[in-house]
């Protein structure tokens, strides 16, 4: 069996920066271990399986050693597939997750890709010396969301000094740590580790910005937020708080379109 697999770089104009995730769109769902055999064979943070269905696609997503509730620039990255390459062409783009429920996604006349995501609960904590001492400088915050742990810190210079020990890190019970300031250029800039998924450092992470986005959203007094990740590909995200959800919007690159033996 043959199966289509495009790359796309999300959260960036230029080809190379962003984060790549692969994409397949397929007729009907593969078995789970199967897919998961695929993501790892990518090797990418993150690999996109999607299934239409009526007026709707059914998406998933893996890294190369997990399946994961959501994520950002893959959902970006598969709108980009529909949109240019299966004939999308309705104003919004509609979703559903197993792990995530309805995620809805629209497109500008300038490629401009808005993805409509649930909001993180935040629960400020007291400072976990484990998760400090892994990411090796004192927070000024510290947070816990569905799935992450958010750090605040003074300045963007701070942020991207930071060397983690992947090591410790790895040993953390949680999906992934995200470190943040505010931004020199942008309101914010963060940067996230996730060792535990098979992802040292995310390139783009979509979706942390549900946690960044009420952050800074209160912080600032703003409900539209510019944002950057300050990985070494780096990536550009607008943000909107919406109360209970949070718009997140960014480009996308074609790098690869292919073919893959199943």
């Amino acid at each position: 069996m043959k199966q289509k697999i495009y790359q796309i770089d999300a959260f960036t104009t230029k080809l190379f920066g962003g984060n790549p995730a692969a994409v397949c769109i397929l007729k009907d769902w593969l078995e789970t271990e199967l897919m998961q055999q695929i993501a790892a064979e990518n090797n990418l943070a993150e690999t996109a399986f999607a299934v239409k269905k009526y007026n709707y696609y059914e998406i998933r997503w893996f890294t190369p050693e997990i399946e994961v509730d959501l994520c950002g620039h893959a959902t970006l990255a598969t709108s980009f597939v529909l949109y240019n390459y299966y004939g999308f062409k309705e104003n919004t783009l509609r979703f559903i997750s197993p792990r995530s429920g309805e995620l809805l996604v629209q497109k500008n006349e300038v490629e401009l890709f808005t993805m409509d995501f649930p909001t993180d609960d935040l629960i400020a904590v007291s400072e976990q010396t484990d998760i400090s001492k892994a990411i090796g400088k004192q927070p000024l915050e510290t947070y816990k969301g569905k799935t992450d742990y958010l750090l605040i810190y003074n300045s963007q210079e701070e942020i991207e000094a930071i060397k983690p020990d992947f090591h410790l890190l790895n040993e953390l019970d949680c999906r992934g740590v995200i470190v943040s300031s505010n931004g020199n250029e942008v309101d914010f800039v963060s940067r996230f580790f996730a060792p535990q998924c098979g992802i040292p450092e995310d390139p783009v992470t979509g979706s942390a910005h549900t946690t960044l986005t009420p952050y800074w959203s209160k912080k600032l007094n703003k409900k539209t937020l510019t944002a950057k990740q300050l990985s070494e590909r780096g990536g550009d995200i607008q943000c909107e708080y919406l109360g209970e959800r949070v718009k997140i919007s960014g480009n996308g690159v074609c790098y690869l379109i292919g073919e893959i033996e199943i």
